[in-house]
């Protein structure tokens, strides 16, 4: 059946190891992005960039592959494959850790992205509570209107318990609820950016105007590395490490 439409078909003994093959691919990823998350984390503490960190480690041609941090984990596959392997494997009496520990870790990124918006407003004398926050992504990765398990509905939700006033933009999803609340996508120029208290990368979609955004907005923080640091006019927050004060032209 599946060399109807599959080029290269890898035979394994049972349909249980093609399936424990799918579980094995999804949790690596997840644990690994859940290391480099919290990796994020620590160089946060130690006033590092871990994606300068992450690339340097990068270098090496053997024995290292490359995850970049982010905002969490989403889509149907990653936050939910690996936990019920977890399940299955309680049912035989035996704990999975690493899935445990990676799946806290990576639902929590999103309340560490909004302390990192809080730190980054309180460093100008402004409060979470009451601030105009932009989210700049729904879906769960870039390019595609997928919300499943997105981490930006968390980082919208924990902003909200914080005071603050949300908008969102995402050219794939035009309308959204979260929290009971009805958001609908605001567009994106010079002059609705500016009015924003902090700007919030949440999804590095490549249709957003990445030169606009960094010259336009006040303060951003970015979870994603999209933003281009040489073009920022304000004060760009990356996820770990100090901030970036600007020095280009605001854009008119």
């Amino acid at each position: 059946f599946y060399r109807i439409a599959v080029d290269t078909v890898v035979e394994v003994s049972s349909a249980a190891a093609a399936e424990m093959a799918k579980l094995l691919e999804n949790t690596f990823r997840s644990v690994n992005i859940a290391l480099v998350n919290e990796v994020a984390i620590m160089c946060d503490r130690l006033g590092l960039d871990v994606r300068e960190v992450v690339n340097a480690a990068a270098s090496k041609p053997f024995g290292f592959m490359a995850f970049q941090p982010g905002p969490g984990t989403g889509g149907h596959c990653i936050p939910l494959d690996p936990l019920y392997l977890s399940w299955k494997l309680r049912t035989l009496e035996y704990r999975a850790r690493f899935v445990e520990l990676s799946d806290d870790v990576n639902l929590g990124m999103p309340r560490y992205v909004v302390e990192r918006v809080a730190t980054a407003l309180n460093d100008e004398r402004r409060s979470l509570k009451g601030a105009q926050v932009l989210v700049l992504g729904l879906s769960y990765k870039r390019d595609v209107d997928d919300t499943r398990e997105s981490p930006s509905f968390e980082i919208i939700r924990h902003l909200l318990k914080g005071g603050a006033e949300v908008s969102y933009s995402d050219p794939y999803v035009p309308t959204a609820t979260v929290a009971d609340r009805a958001f609908q996508s605001v567009p994106l120029d010079a002059a609705s950016l500016a009015r924003f208290d902090a700007v919030v990368v949440a999804t590095d979609h490549r249709a957003f105007p990445w030169d606009l955004i960094a010259r336009s907005a006040r303060l951003i923080v970015d979870s994603r590395g999209a933003v281009p640091r040489e073009q920022v006019g304000g004060i760009l927050w990356p996820l770990s490490g100090p901030a970036v004060r600007g020095s280009a032209k605001p854009a008119t």
